[in-house]
C-alpha cells in the first residue's frame, strides 16, 4: 500500500459542556463530519483528566461550565494537553470573556447557536493554520474598551513589524532571540489587542490606524496586504 492511499486520521475532538443534550447534539454533528469524539465532560476536572489521557486536537469548551472560570478554564486544559486547540463554544459572550479566553490561549470563540458546517469550517481552519484565531461573536463582544484600550507593548511591536514582513514564528524567533512559544503568546496579546483574528488582519489593523490608539506601531507600506478582505 503506497502512502497516498492511507487514509487520514479523523480529527479527534473533547467536549466539554454541562449540558448532556448540547454533548449529544455536537456529537452527532461532527461524528458526521468524520471527526472522533473521544470524550465528554460535564465538568471541568473531568474535562482535564480526559485531556490528558486522549490529547484530542480540538477541545470544544462551553466557557460557562460550573467549575472553570472563563480564561483560567481555558489555561487549565492546556496545561493538561498542550497540543491540543481550544475552541470556545458558549451561550455567553462580552468583551471581557472574549479577551480572557483569547488571552489564555483559545484559538475561537463561537456562540451556541452556530450553524452546524460553519463550526465543522472553523474546526478545520483552525487545524489548518496554528495562527489562526476564529472569532463569530457580536461586535460589543469586540470592544475592549476604545481608547482606553491597553497599547502594544515594545515587544510587541516588533514582533508585528516581523509579521508584516512575512516571516515565520520560528523566524521571529531567532531574530528577536525568542523560543516560538514566546512569540506565539506575543501574537496571541496582539490579535486581542487589535481585535484581529489572524496575521494578515492584524497588520491591516495597524496599518489602517488602530496605531494611533494602541502605542504607536508605524506599518511599513501603510496599505491594505492583497487578497485580505476585512
Amino acid at each position: 500500500m503506497t502512502g497516498a492511499n492511507i487514509p487520514a486520521e479523523p480529527t479527534t475532538i473533547l467536549i466539554v459542556d454541562d449540558h448532556a443534550v448540547v454533548r449529544e447534539g455536537l456529537r452527532r454533528l461532527l461524528t458526521a463530519h468524520d471527526m472522533r469524539v473521544v470524550g465528554e465532560a460535564g465538568s471541568l476536572a473531568t474535562a482535564q483528566a480526559l485531556a490528558a489521557r486522549e490529547r484530542p486536537d480540538i477541545i470544544l469548551l462551553d466557557i460557562g461550565i460550573p467549575d472553570g472560570d472563563g480564561g483560567t478554564a481555558v489555561t487549565q486544559l492546556r496545561v493538561s494537553s498542550p497540543t491540543s486547540s481550544v475552541l470556545i463554544v458558549s451561550r455567553r459572550e462580552g468583551p471581557e470573556l472574549v479577551r480572557a479566553a483569547l488571552a489564555a490561549g483559545a484559538r475561537g470563540y463561537l456562540p451556541m447557536n452556530i450553524q452546524g458546517q460553519e463550526l465543522v469550517v472553523a474546526i478545520r481552519a483552525v487545524l489548518a493554520d496554528p495562527d489562526r484565531v476564529v472569532l463569530a461573536v457580536s461586535r460589543t463582544s469586540l470592544d475592549y474598551g476604545g481608547d482606553a484600550a491597553e497599547p502594544l507593548s515594545g515587544r510587541e511591536r516588533e514582533v508585528l513589524a516581523l509579521v508584516e514582513q512575512a516571516l515565520s514564528n520560528r523566524q521571529i524567533a531567532s531574530r528577536l532571540s525568542l523560543t516560538e512559544a514566546t512569540v506565539k503568546r506575543h501574537l496571541r496579546n496582539i490579535f486581542v489587542k487589535l481585535g484581529a483574528v489572524s496575521r494578515i488582519d492584524a497588520v491591516n489593523k495597524a496599518a489602517h490606524g488602530a496605531q494611533d490608539r494602541l502605542g504607536g506601531y508605524q506599518p511599513g507600506f501603510g496599505q491594505q496586504i492583497p487578497g485580505y478582505r476585512g
